[in-house]
C-alpha cells in the first residue's frame, strides 16, 4: 500500500480546475474575471481592481486566500495610513531594554489593500519594495516576505473624493487591472435570495497550500514558448509604440508580464505551452493601465485596433 508520501498530487490542470470552480461558487457570475486572477498570482503578479464598493473586491481576495490555503491580511488605506502601519516599525521593550520589532500586516501571503488610492503618495511608495523585492528595508535592515507574498489591491474611480492618483512606477507594479462589475440580473436574485457569501466561504476547505501554489509558479514560468510566439508578442508592443494611437508604447518590463501572464493563463487550460490565443486573452488585464490614449478614446478598443493589425504566427 502507498504512503501519501508516494501518491503523486493531482495534474496542475485538475487542481487549478477545481480552484476555479470553488471561487466561482463564492464570485457569481464573474469566471472571467475569477480566472484572471488566478492568472495574476500564478504568474507571480499582483492585481489592482478599480470598481465601485459593494461588487465583490473584498471577497474575491477572501475565496482567493481561503480556496489556495494563504494567509490573509487587510488592510484598509486612509489618508493618515503610515508606512510603519503597513511596514512595521521597532518598539522600545522596557522589560529587555531594547528595541524589538513588531511585523506590520504586509508580512503575510495575501494582502488586501484596501482603497489603495485613499492613502498619501509616501504610505503608497512603501509598498513598492515590497511587491518588487518581496522583501522591505526597515531601520537599516531587509526583511524578506513570503515566497508567494501577493498583493490584491482596490482603488476607487479617480472621480471620488478623497483619492491620491497612483503614479506610474506604482502601477506598473501590478501585473493586472480589473473590474469586476455588476452581476447579471440572475446573479443577482441568486445573491439576494441566498446565503451570506461570507458564510458560505467560511466552510470553503483549502485546495492548495503555499509550497503547492510556488510549485505550480514554477510550473507556469517554465511553459514552453516558442521563437514565434515570442516574435508575436514582440510585434505587439512595438505596435503599441509606433502606431500613434498612445502616448508611449510598452516597455520591455511589460513584455516580459505579457509573457508571464499568458503562460499562467495556458497553465489553467493544462497545456505545457503557450499559445497567440493566451497572449490575447491577457493581453487586456496586463496593458490598459499602462497605456495612455493619445488621442483620448477608450484603451480596450484601441488594444483590439493593436492586436488586429497585428499578424498570428
Amino acid at each position: 500500500m502507498n504512503s501519501p508520501a508516494d501518491i503523486a498530487p493531482p495534474p496542475a490542470g485538475t487542481v487549478l480546475a477545481g480552484a476555479r470552480a470553488a471561487i466561482e461558487r463564492h464570485l457569481l457570475d464573474k469566471p472571467q474575471t475569477v480566472r484572471l486572477a488566478l492568472a495574476c498570482i500564478l504568474a507571480r503578479g499582483h492585481l489592482l481592481i478599480e470598481d465601485l464598493p459593494g461588487l465583490g473586491k473584498t471577497l474575491l481576495a477572501q475565496a482567493l486566500a481561503t480556496t489556495l490555503g494563504l494567509d490573509f491580511r487587510r488592510v484598509q488605506f486612509t489618508s493618515d495610513l503610515l508606512p510603519g502601519d503597513l511596514l512595521g516599525c521597532a518598539v522600545f521593550d522596557r522589560g529587555s531594554g531594547r528595541f524589538d520589532f513588531r511585523e506590520g500586516p504586509v508580512f503575510t501571503q495575501v494582502l488586501l489593500a484596501d482603497e489603495i488610492n485613499r492613502a498619501s503618495p509616501k504610505t503608497q511608495s512603501a509598498l513598492l519594495e515590497a511587491m518588487e523585492e518581496r522583501q522591505v528595508s526597515i531601520e537599516g535592515q531587509t526583511r524578506r516576505l513570503s515566497a508567494v507574498f501577493f498583493v490584491l489591491a482596490t482603488q476607487n474611480p479617480l472621480d471620488q473624493h478623497g483619492v491620491f492618483p497612483l503614479p506610474e512606477a506604482q502601477l506598473d507594479r501590478f501585473l493586472m487591472r480589473l473590474s469586476i462589475g455588476y452581476p447579471s440580473p440572475q446573479a443577482e436574485l441568486e445573491l439576494l435570495g441566498g446565503e451570506d457569501r461570507r458564510a458560505l466561504l467560511a466552510r470553503q476547505p483549502a485546495l492548495l497550500d503555499g509550497e503547492r501554489l510556488l510549485a505550480l509558479q514554477g510550473d507556469a514560468a517554465t511553459l514552453h514558448a516558442s521563437p514565434a510566439l515570442l516574435a508575436y508578442i514582440h510585434a505587439l508592443l512595438t505596435e503599441t509604440r509606433l502606431s500613434g494611437l498612445f502616448r508611449h508604447g510598452l516597455s520591455p518590463r511589460a513584455g516580459q508580464a505579457l509573457l508571464a501572464a499568458a503562460r499562467a493563463w495556458a497553465l489553467l487550460d493544462g497545456r505545457d505551452h503557450v499559445l497567440p490565443a493566451d497572449v490575447q486573452a491577457v493581453l487586456p488585464a496586463v496593458a490598459d493601465h499602462r497605456l495612455q490614449p493619445a488621442g483620448g478614446g477608450d484603451s480596450g478598443a484601441l488594444l483590439a485596433r493593436i492586436v488586429a493589425a497585428v499578424p498570428l504566427p
